[in-house]
């Protein structure tokens, strides 16, 4: 124990690398030369917090935690205790073959910290309070309507499995109508099988609330100062509308942290997975790694965009002389993408068949 001195950290550098779980973290510290500590703790900031302040008061502390189910919050508890707090993709981390083989909480936040002292790591952007906001928001849309889409199918595969023929004025659509909602509860059906039905249309009818609900508060968003040029800008552009334009706003916040297109495109997803050793040369196909909420709802607007855009319509026929029709709307997607990074950056609408 130092007798009449106190601890002081404040001239070295403390890196900590923390394996993040929903009951547990394991956590790493080490200096530019050694491993100082490792140890499992609560899931709480504030311990933490606790436990640096009092081991290494003064010391300059950057710490990183891979991306997951735990989103932003820790970052930003342990930022607010003066912590330079990153986060980072998990498939950014550079592992070796022996990483892979044997791997556990503590393997983990080891390698963190490690690579914190080597200055390597790529961390991913922290977005705005706002912009997790609306993204939360938007992103439960998405998932309403996935789930709408569940119930549809389950009504229809109950249909089918018991026979029940569905009337030929309801063939032509996968819109269920209020006119064939009143059908389907007016079947006569045996009774179990009478109520397996209702649970699925008043689970359809719920859903069908919430997405009404949530539509009319997106639509207030759209509308607020804070988005709506930008909307309007995203909305020249043919194929975008307001709903896509907020899926683009909330997903990307600002376009100038992407230096340039390719570390845009990359990170919606718009880039092959290559293996490549001397001779040999292996196109896997596009990446895995991307932004999937982005690549998805650019690739819906790309099916539309080749039916109101004349340039992106003779782009989409010259590719799919020569490539399947799923990769060349991947081309167009990618050229949307492209207009959007246009009007965004000089804050200007799209004129069609000028921008390329």
């Amino acid at each position: 124990m130092l007798q009449g001195k106190t601890l002081d950290f404040s001239e070295q550098s403390i890196f900590c690398g923390i394996d993040m779980h929903k009951k547990s973290w394991s956590v790493c510290i080490r200096n530019d030369e050694r491993e100082l500590m490792k140890f499992s703790q609560d899931p709480s900031p504030q311990l933490l917090s606790e436990r640096l302040k009092k081991y290494y008061p003064g010391a300059r502390v950057m710490m990183a935690y891979e991306a997951g189910f735990g989103g932003y919050w820790a970052q930003q508890r342990l930022s607010e205790q003066g912590f330079n707090c990153r986060i980072v993709h998990a498939a950014d981390i550079p592992q070796t073959d022996k990483d892979r083989r044997y791997k556990t909480d503590v393997v983990d936040c080891r390698k963190l910290a490690l690579e914190l002292t080597r200055g390597k790591l790529n961390f991913i952007h922290i977005p705005q309070q706002s912009t997790i906001a609306l993204r939360s928001l938007v992103r439960s849309r998405g998932q309403l309507i996935k789930d709408q889409t569940r119930y549809k199918n389950r009504i229809i595969s109950l249909l089918d499995f018991y026979g029940i023929k569905i009337p030929e004025g309801y063939k032509q659509t996968t819109h269920f109508s209020k006119r064939f909602m009143n059908w389907l509860e007016l079947l006569a059906l045996p009774h179990a099988i009478k109520v397996a039905l209702n649970v699925k249309l008043q689970m359809l009818t719920h859903i069908r609330a919430q997405l009404l609900a949530v539509n009319k508060e997106l639509k207030a968003v759209a509308k607020q100062e804070e988005y709506r040029s930008t909307i309007d800008l995203l909305m020249s552009i043919p194929s975008i509308g307001w709903l896509s334009a907020l899926v683009i706003v909330s997903e990307l916040e600002d376009i100038h942290r992407f230096k340039h297109f390719d570390n845009l495109s990359g990170y919606v997803g718009f880039k092959p997975d290559i293996y490549s050793s001397a001779e040999k040369k292996v196109v896997k196909g596009i990446t895995g790694q991307c932004n999937h909420i982005l690549r998805e709802t650019l690739v819906e607007c790309s099916w539309m965009a080749i039916g109101k855009d004349p340039a992106l319509t003779q782009a989409y026929y010259a590719y799919k002389k020569r490539m399947h029709y799923n990769k060349a709307i991947i081309r167009i997607a990618k050229k949307l993408l492209n207009r959007i990074r246009y009007v965004l950056i000089n804050r200007t609408p799209y004129v069609m068949g000028v921008v390329g």
